[in-house]
Order: structure tokens, then C-alpha cells, then sequence
């Protein structure tokens, strides 16, 4: 005997009839939560938004930047 699954979704939810609303306390508890996290990563994070912001700056002028590199490596060699 095999069992035919059915085509549609099917899921269960905790709300059991009621609305699906999020809680004051587990609000609280969220925000809690966040508060922390962001504390944790602080200066790591402020470092990965830099790179992010900078990556997006040069990733619109790829052939400029690429020409101000060669020129900052080549001089960089050539005072060597």
C-alpha cells in the first residue's frame, strides 16, 4: 500500500485558529536578541559595510580603476 501525497501545501501552525500575531513579550525578547548580535559584531560589521560601499564604488568604474591601479603598481615599481 502506498500512500498518495497530496499536490496542495499542507503545514501545521502553533496559532491553531487564531490569528498568527506576534506577542509583546516575544516582541521584547526579539528585540533583545537583535540588540545583542549587533553589539557582538560591531566593529567587524562597520568593516564588512566599508569594503561592501567601496566594492560598489569601484564595481561601477571597473576600467578607471583599473587604470589607476597599473599606474599606482607601475610608479610603486619603478621608485624601487
Amino acid at each position: 500500500m502506498s500512500k498518495i501525497p497530496s499536490m496542495s501545501p499542507s503545514w501545521d501552525t502553533s496559532s491553531v485558529g487564531h490569528p498568527a500575531d506576534i506577542s509583546l513579550r516575544e516582541r521584547s525578547a526579539l528585540g533583545d536578541h537583535l540588540a545583542h548580535c549587533g553589539a557582538q559584531r560591531g566593529p567587524l560589521q562597520t568593516l564588512r559595510n566599508g569594503a561592501d560601499e567601496l566594492q560598489g564604488m569601484l564595481a561601477g568604474r571597473v576600467i578607471t580603476s583599473a587604470v589607476v591601479l597599473t599606474l599606482l603598481f607601475g610608479g610603486s615599481w619603478l621608485m624601487l
